[in-house]
Formats: C-alpha cells, sequence, structure tokens
C-alpha cells in the first residue's frame, strides 16, 4: 500500500509539470503483479481524481473561468470513453508500438519553434477548430492506454501559443474528462482492484498538488528541458518493453 502511495505521488509529480508520469507508476504496477488491465484501470482512477483537484487549484489561484475550458473537456470525454471501450480488444504490444510513435513525434515537436506564448493577462483562448481531432485522438490514447498522453497534450497547446500555466491548467481539466470516460468504461468490464487503485489514487493527488505549487516558478526553457528528458526516457523505456 505504502508503495504504491509513493509511486502515485512521484509520478503524478511529474506527470503534472511534463506529462507522462503514467510510465513511471504503470510498468511498477505490473512489476508488481497487477494485471495489465486493471493497472491501467487504477492509473484512469487515480489521475481523473488527481487531475481535478490540481485543475481546481489552478483556476481559483488564476481566478478564470470555467467556460473556455468546456469545448475542449468534451471532447477529451469523448476520446476517453471511445479509448476505453477498445481497450480490451487491443493487445499491450501493439499499443506500445502506438506510443513509440505518438512519443517520438512529441519529442520532434519540443525541437521545433513555437509560437510565441499569449500575454498571461489576456483571456484564455480557445484550441483551434482543426485541432479538435489531435485532441480526441489524445483522449482516445488516454482511455487505450494512457502513458505519454499528457506530454502530448501539453505539445499541442504550447504549440498552439498557450503560455505554461495554462497549459498545464487545460491538460489537467482534459485529462480529468478523459479518465473519467474511461473509469466507467473499466468499471463496466470489471476491471478494477480497489486495493491497488485506492493508495494510488491517494499519492497522486498528493502529488498534484505539490507539483501546482511549483509550476508557476517555473521558466518556459526549464519546462522545454523537462519535457525533453521526460519523453526520450519514455522512448527508451518503450523500446525495451516492446523487444
Amino acid at each position: 500500500m505504502y508503495i504504491l502511495i509513493f509511486v502515485g505521488f512521484i509520478a503524478t509529480f511529474i506527470g503534472t509539470l511534463s506529462g507522462s508520469g503514467g510510465m513511471i507508476n504503470f510498468p511498477i504496477m505490473l512489476l508488481l503483479g497487477v494485471p495489465v488491465h486493471s493497472a491501467i484501470a487504477a492509473n484512469k482512477f487515480a489521475n481523473m481524481f488527481s487531475s481535478f483537484s490540481s485543475f481546481f487549484v489552478l483556476l481559483r489561484k488564476n481566478d478564470t473561468k470555467l467556460t473556455p475550458y468546456l469545448i475542449s473537456g468534451v471532447i477529451s470525454l469523448l476520446g476517453g470513453i471511445a479509448g476505453g471501450l477498445t481497450a480490451s480488444s487491443i493487445s499491450r504490444e501493439n499499443l506500445t508500438i502506438i506510443a513509440l510513435f505518438l512519443l517520438t513525434g512529441a519529442l520532434f515537436l519540443t525541437f521545433l519553434k513555437t509560437k510565441r506564448e499569449t500575454d498571461p493577462n489576456d483571456e484564455i483562448k480557445q484550441l483551434p477548430v482543426s485541432k479538435y481531432p489531435y485532441l480526441f485522438g489524445i483522449g482516445a490514447y488516454d482511455g487505450l492506454f494512457g502513458p505519454g498522453q499528457g506530454t502530448l497534450q501539453m505539445q499541442l497547446f504550447l504549440r498552439n501559443g498557450f503560455t505554461y500555466i495554462r497549459t498545464v491548467s487545460f491538460t489537467r481539466f482534459n485529462t480529468f474528462l478523459s479518465c473519467t470516460g474511461a473509469v466507467f468504461t473499466y468499471l463496466w468490464a470489471g476491471h478494477y482492484m480497489w486495493n491497488v487503485a485506492i493508495p494510488l489514487t491517494i499519492g497522486s493527488i498528493c502529488g498534484a498538488q505539490v507539483a501546482v505549487k511549483l509550476a508557476p516558478r517555473l521558466k518556459t526553457k526549464q519546462v522545454t528541458i523537462l519535457m525533453r528528458t521526460v519523453t526520450v526516457l519514455l522512448i527508451l523505456q518503450l523500446i525495451i518493453q516492446w523487444r
């Protein structure tokens, strides 16, 4: 139990700041003997609570409105449901291959020149409509497997001119809804092991709260280095697992 609390804390702390915390707790759960679908289900359950708790803190701290988040949130919710419904029909090996391609693409994007960040005092902008299919795809991937989803989504928002804090805020809200959609599908399929999901969730909520307090102190260059480092480590880990 205490191991899972610690793992949940570390994974969500890193995941909130740069995405991809799932690639920390997911392999550890497998090493502890948790079945693959139950490990994914526990990850979705923990992320559902931790992402909402961190988003709520950011929402209050930045004194913003919920309305701008709703459209992207609905898309992520639908993506999470779609991904969760098809998870049982896709092997872990095939999901690993998909993750390799997605994360390699995300790493490539970090080396491209991003658009200038918007003024933090500006009204929160919406993601362009042309990017909605990408957002849906990331939500579906989160429901299917998940690790790397945060990195991909943060890259999507940063590449479209969002500030880092707004990127974290939108990513956490969308993660909350994609995980919510997936949670119901895994509940329906009976994949939950509550002695795994609950301690992981406790650690995840604590890790998210510490991360959102640290996030405003980080500069864009520091975040970029962190994201690149995490993404490279994830790609290496996925290659080792695939082989």
